[in-house]
């Protein structure tokens, strides 16, 4: 018997298909309904279609003054953090005993530390090491979570439980005394052992945010469809699922972000995370805590520059936070 003619689709004819097009007909199904409904007129784009979750997050996020205050402070100090002699000249190490613990001087606004190092110069360059630090750390954690939380929420059963529990073990230890026991037997003068340690400790939470994310997501309509008609766990992971459950992450590694900025900040305090000679604000800060009363400017600033960069990496991800969450517009 002849093929007949299938229904329209959307209001318009669709040709006769052979199996491979009757499953892309199927898949293009299972895409509408990830879509949604049509938007009303306030969530569609210029060509009048249906916005995404990211492009309206993208809308809400160029309107919220606090996204595009953080996010210019976070732009200029990676600028400096990659060119730290668009606003400073001087080397960070170059140190003169005559003039340790004076206060500012012509060309010098932030005065200078107990080694007689431009403070100003320092505050710049340190910027270097934290937002490294920072960067590298929450991409790693942000990965490795990622991938074994959602691989656990999607295929559960052992894999799942062996997870939750080796998780439960991570959080029993307290992030401090772990990198005081930790980086105090690694020797090293650069910024990996500290990203090390921070990716070690810190996948667990990043883990179960994208468990759970992962789990509400294989439950929705649109995924149901797609396994129903036949699409693999890897099509499934990589079209539905991942691009429907990373909003969290993202959020979460945001925050993180400036909590590994500050954290770093605090092992170089406590003398096991970056060491001399490297330019750190959390070696400035511990070495101006023991001249704090003679000499508060050279705590003042670099003390400053780290909160400044922890705020605005936690506001950016409130931001971020509050364009993602549908139920919080």
């Amino acid at each position: 018997m002849p093929d007949q003619p299938e229904q329209p689709y959307d209001g318009q004819a669709i040709a006769p298909t052979g199996g491979g097009g009757a499953y892309d007909l199927a898949m293009a199904e299972a895409e509408t309904l990830e879509k949604g409904p049509p938007a009303t007129p306030d969530g569609t784009g210029p060509d009048n279609k249906p916005r995404s979750l990211w492009s309206d997050a993208w809308h809400d996020l160029r309107r919220n003054p606090v996204f595009l205050v953080s996010g210019l402070i976070i732009v200029f100090l990676v600028l400096i953090a990659i060119w730290p002699r668009l606003i400073a000249d001087g080397n960070p190490l170059d140190c003169d005993l005559a003039k340790a613990q004076q206060g500012s001087q012509p060309g010098h606004p932030f005065g200078f530390d107990t080694q007689g190092c431009d403070v100003y110069t320092r505050t710049v360059h340190g910027a270097r090491a934290s937002i490294q630090v920072g960067v590298f750390a929450t991409l790693g954690v942000a990965l490795l979570g990622s991938v074994l939380g959602g691989l656990a929420g999607f295929f559960g059963g052992a894999w799942d439980g062996f997870l939750s529990r080796v998780t439960d073990v991570f959080f029993a230890i307290p992030v401090v005394l772990g990198g005081l026991v930790l980086l105090s037997v690694v020797s090293s003068n650069t910024v990996w052992p500290v990203i090390g340690f921070m990716v070690l400790l810190g996948w667990p939470q990043i883990s179960r945010i994208a468990r759970g994310s992962v789990i509400t997501a294989k439950q929705n309509d649109y995924v149901q469809a797609a396994r129903a008609l036949g699409a693999s766990n890897t099509r499934m992971l990589l079209r539905h699922i991942t691009p429907n459950a990373l909003a969290p992450v993202i959020v979460v590694a945001t925050i993180a972000l400036g909590t590994y900025i500050a954290l770093e900040a605090t092992l170089s305090f406590l003398g096991v995370g970056l060491k001399p000679p490297t330019v750190s604000w959390g070696i400035d800060i511990s070495a101006a805590s023991q001249n704090v009363r003679n000499a508060p400017h050279m705590l003042l600033w670099p003390a400053g520059a780290l909160a400044v960069t922890v705020l605005a990496f936690i506001m950016l991800g409130d931001a971020v936070r509050d364009a993602l969450d549908p139920k919080l517009r």
